[in-house]
This record gives structure tokens, C-alpha cells and sequence, in this order.
């Protein structure tokens, strides 16, 4: 009911669902006691949240976090010249033998 309240200007909708999602809702609602509508809603509500432009915002804002707090960490980190990147895997552990056979 609260959450009805908190929507009273929401607009109806008319959605099509397989019979697999029906059942699955099913089970959510008796299982929870809430509505059809409370369980559509709080799913959009989740999804809405993870997805789209304030998604990515966060994201965004997130990684800019995590790269403010580790710029310079390994100062004396020695980064193989370009031309030798393929001879690394991801982790920076060699995968081909330099031209000294290392």
C-alpha cells in the first residue's frame, strides 16, 4: 500500500510476458506476499538503478576514484618498451623469449 501511495501518479502499463516469467513472478509474489505489480516494479527499480546514464556516471566517477588513489603507486615500475608488449601476457609475465633468450 505504501508503495501505491508513492506512485499515485504512476502510469498504467500494459506488458507482455513469456509464461516463464509469469511463473517465476508467481513464485516471488506468494512466496513474499506482494503483488504482481510490487514485484514488476521493485525488478525495474533494480535494473533502472545498474543501467544507463546515471549508471555509468557512477561507474565513470568510480574509476576515476580508483585511479586518483593508485597514480604513483609503483613509481619504480619499469614498463617494457612498446614493441615488447606482445611478449607479455596481461599479468606482465613473459610469454616469449626476448632476442638475449630470457
Amino acid at each position: 500500500m505504501l508503495y501505491t501511495a508513492l506512485y499515485m501518479a504512476a502510469t498504467r502499463t500494459q506488458v507482455y510476458l513469456t509464461q516463464e516469467q509469469r511463473d517465476r513472478i508467481e513464485e516471488l509474489r506468494s512466496r513474499d506476499g506482494r503483488t504482481l505489480a510490487e514485484v514488476i516494479r521493485t525488478a525495474l527499480d533494480e535494473y533502472l538503478a545498474t543501467h544507463g546514464r546515471q549508471a555509468e556516471e557512477r561507474d565513470l566517477a568510480e574509476r576515476q576514484r580508483v585511479l586518483d588513489e593508485t597514480f604513483g603507486a609503483f613509481p619504480d615500475f619499469e614498463v617494457p618498451p612498446r614493441d615488447e608488449w606482445d611478449r607479455f601476457d596481461r599479468d606482465w609475465n613473459r610469454i616469449e623469449p626476448d632476442s638475449a633468450g630470457h
